[in-house]
């Protein structure tokens, strides 16, 4: 069995599907109009064909759960902010906060009201606590990570 991938209901196909471009940077690699499947394994589901799937009223959908997300890690997560900050469309969970692990991340909704969080690549944040004049084993501490770990980002 294989993982295909994270299947999100939605209102408007186009909206959600612009988001995804815009926001995360996705993009589609097939469009069936009810059903489109993006790149880093999200695919959009129309809800009037999900009902349809599961045999479900309309009404029996519900859009806001605060009981999952979808999470993508970013290379460059600096300038993703920048870019976040620069769109008028989107609805925040929390702004940026950083984990005791040093991990920085950032929620926020989708137009359905997915949650969406979007954290610093861990191999990033390594190499920030390395540039920062920390040793192997003082990062490896800091991230609670064993020390082979970090040897293998600061590659």
């Amino acid at each position: 069995m294989k993982f295909q991938a994270a299947l999100l209901v939605v209102e408007d196909m186009a909206a959600s599907v612009k988001f995804y471009k815009e926001v995360l940077g996705l993009r589609v690699i097939m469009d069936l109009g009810a059903n489109v499947t993006m790149t880093g394994g999200v695919a959009l589901q129309t809800k009037e064909s999900w009902c349809e799937f599961i045999e479900k009223d309309a009404r029996e959908i519900a859009f806001g759960g605060n009981g999952a997300e979808l999470y993508f890690e970013e290379d460059a997560f600096d300038d993703f902010l920048k870019k976040l900050a620069g769109l008028t469309n989107i609805t925040y969970v929390h702004q940026v906060k950083e984990y005791a692990w040093g991990q920085r991340v950032v929620r926020f909704y989708d137009p359905d009201q997915h949650i969406l969080e979007v954290g610093e690549n861990m191999k990033a944040v390594c190499q920030r606590f390395l540039n920062s004049g920390m040793s192997i084993t003082e990062t490896a501490v800091r991230m609670g990570v064993p020390e082979k770990y970090v040897r293998a980002c600061a590659k």
